[in-house]
C-alpha cells in the first residue's frame, strides 16, 4: 500500500486529487453533533492543498435510496471542513454532473471541493458491477490521482471505494495508515493481558468478533444492550429488556468456549433498570433503579450497567496491557444511563494499557461526554470496519489500495 507521503515525494502541484473521507457524521435538525470525522481527514486535505494538489473530497452520509434527498446532504459537512481548513470549500450540487465537473474545473491549486453524497448516485452501491463501474469511470474523470482516506467505508465495496483506485494511481491517506497501524497492533503483536469490552445494541453485530477474540483476547467484557441476550442464555430473567432470541444458542456456545479457553467473560453483577426507553430529545429524568443482574423485574428494562459492574469492569482494566473497547455499556445519551460507558472510558484512561476506542457510538460517547479524546492512545473513525478487520475479513477498500 503506498502512502500520500510517497505521493507528496514525487509532487502534486497542478494534479486533481480525489480523497475518498468519511463524512459520514451525525446531524440534528441539520447541524453536525459530532465533527469528529472531518477533523479525522484534515491532515490529509491540508498536506495535499498546501504541496499545490486541487483536492476533490466525495463521501457518503447516511442511507438515502440512490437519489437525491436533502436530509442527507454533505453540505453541512463541505462548511464545516471549511471553518476547520480556515479557507474556503466548494461545494457541488451533484456527484458526477455539470456541478460536480464545473466545482472541480473551477478550482485553483490549494483549493479544495466537496462533492454531493455520493450515495445519492445508484452506482455508488449498486451491485452491479457494470453500474458500479460506469460511475466509476465518471468519478475518474474528475481527477488524476485517488488517495483512500475514508476509513469508516473500507469494508464497503462500492464504487468510490474499491472500483475507484483501479482506475487511477492510489494512495493511502494518513488515517487510513494511522488505522490499519493501530489495528496491526491488536491483532499481531499485542501487550497482555488483552482486554475486549464489547457493548451496543444487538449482540448479532458483534458474534463474529467474538469467535475471533475467544481464541487471542484474555479478558472479554459484556455490556450494552446485547447484555441481556447473555444474561439470559445464562438462565436469568431479563424482564422488557432487549433480547435476541435467535441468537441464544450462539451465545451460550461462546459462554462454553470462553471457559474452556480460559478467556474471562465478564458480565455485569448489576444493573440499572426503568419502565420505559427514556426520552433523549427532553433528557426528561428517568428515575433509575439498580438491581442485581440476576434478579430483574419482569416489568422493567436494563438499560444501563450498574454501579457495582462498572467498579468490577475497572478493575478488570487496570492491569491491561491492551485495550479495544467498541460499543457503548448503556444508553449514554440520556444522564441517567451514562455512567457506565463514562467508567468505561475513565478506566481506559486511568489504564496503562494501549489503549483503542473502536469507533461508531463509543468515539461519539467519549466526546459528548466530554473527555479528552487526544488522551486515548488511538479512537477509529470506523466501528464496522475495525470489527470486521479484527474477525479477519478481507477489507474491500484496503485490497482495493494495496492493488
Amino acid at each position: 500500500m503506498k502512502t500520500i507521503d510517497e505521493l507528496l515525494a514525487e509532487g502534486v502541484d497542478g494534479k486533481r486529487v480525489f480523497v475518498r473521507a468519511d463524512l459520514n457524521v451525525p446531524l440534528a435538525d441539520g447541524a453536525i453533533t459530532d465533527d469528529g470525522r472531518i477533523r479525522a481527514v484534515l491532515p490529509t486535505v491540508k498536506a495535499l492543498a498546501d504541496a499545490g494538489a486541487t483536492v476533490v473530497v466525495a463521501s457518503h452520509l447516511g442511507r438515502p435510496k440512490g437519489a437525491p434527498d436533502p436530509v442527507f446532504s454533505l453540505r453541512p459537512a463541505a462548511e464545516r471542513l471549511g471553518e476547520l481548513l480556515d479557507a474556503p470549500v466548494a461545494f457541488a450540487q451533484d456527484t458526477v454532473g455539470p456541478a460536480a465537473q464545473d466545482a472541480v474545473n473551477g478550482l485553483e491549486a490549494g483549493q479544495v471541493a466537496v462533492l454531493e453524497n455520493l450515495r445519492f448516485n445508484p452506482g455508488e452501491t449498486s451491485k452491479d458491477d457494470t453500474e458500479r463501474g460506469a460511475f466509476a469511470d465518471q468519478l475518474a474523470a474528475l481527477a488524476d490521482v485517488y488517495v483512500g482516506d475514508g476509513f469508516g467505508a473500507v469494508h464497503r465495496g462500492h464504487a468510490s471505494v474499491f472500483d475507484l483506485p483501479a482506475r487511477l494511481p492510489h494512495y493511502a491517506g494518513y488515517l487510513i495508515a494511522t488505522e490499519v497501524g493501530v489495528l496491526k497492533q491488536l491483532t499481531e503483536d499485542v501487550k497482555r493481558p488483552y482486554v475486549v469490552v464489547l457493548g451496543g445494541a444487538k449482540v448479532s453485530d458483534k458474534l463474529a468478533v467474538i469467535d475471533q477474540l475467544l481464541g487471542k483476547a484474555d479478558r472479554i467484557l459484556i455490556g450494552g444492550g446485547m447484555l441481556f441476550t447473555f444474561l439470559k442464555a445464562k438462565g436469568h430473567e431479563i424482564g422488557a429488556s432487549l433480547v435476541q432470541e435467535d441468537q441464544l444458542p450462539a451465545v451460550n456456545e461462546y459462554i462454553e468456549r470462553a471457559e474452556k479457553n480460559g478467556v474471562e467473560l465478564i458480565l455485569p453483577v448489576d444493573v440499572l433498570v426503568g419502565s420505559s426507553f427514556p426520552d433523549l430529545k427532553t433528557k426528561t429524568p428517568a428515575n433509575p433503579t439498580t438491581v442485581a443482574a440476576d434478579a430483574m423485574p419482569a416489568d422493567q428494562m436494563g438499560l444501563d450497567i450498574g454501579p457495582r459492574s462498572s467498579q468490577l469492569y475497572a478493575s478488570k482494566l487496570a492491569d491491561a496491557g491492551t485495550v479495544f473497547w467498541n460499543g457503548p455499556m448503556g444508553v449514554f445519551e440520556h444522564p441517567d444511563y451514562a455512567e457506565g460507558t463514562k467508567a468505561v472510558a475513565q478506566a481506559l484512561l486511568d489504564s496503562p494499557a494501549f489503549t483503542v476506542v473502536g469507533g461508531g457510538d463509543s468515539a461519539a460517547a467519549v466526546r459528548i461526554l466530554g473527555f479528552d479524546e487526544n488522551a486515548f492512545g488511538h479512537i477509529s473513525t470506523g466501528g464496522g470496519a475495525s470489527l470486521e478487520y479484527l474477525e479477519g475479513k478481507t477489507l474491500p477498500g484496503l485490497a482495493a489500495l494495496e492493488g
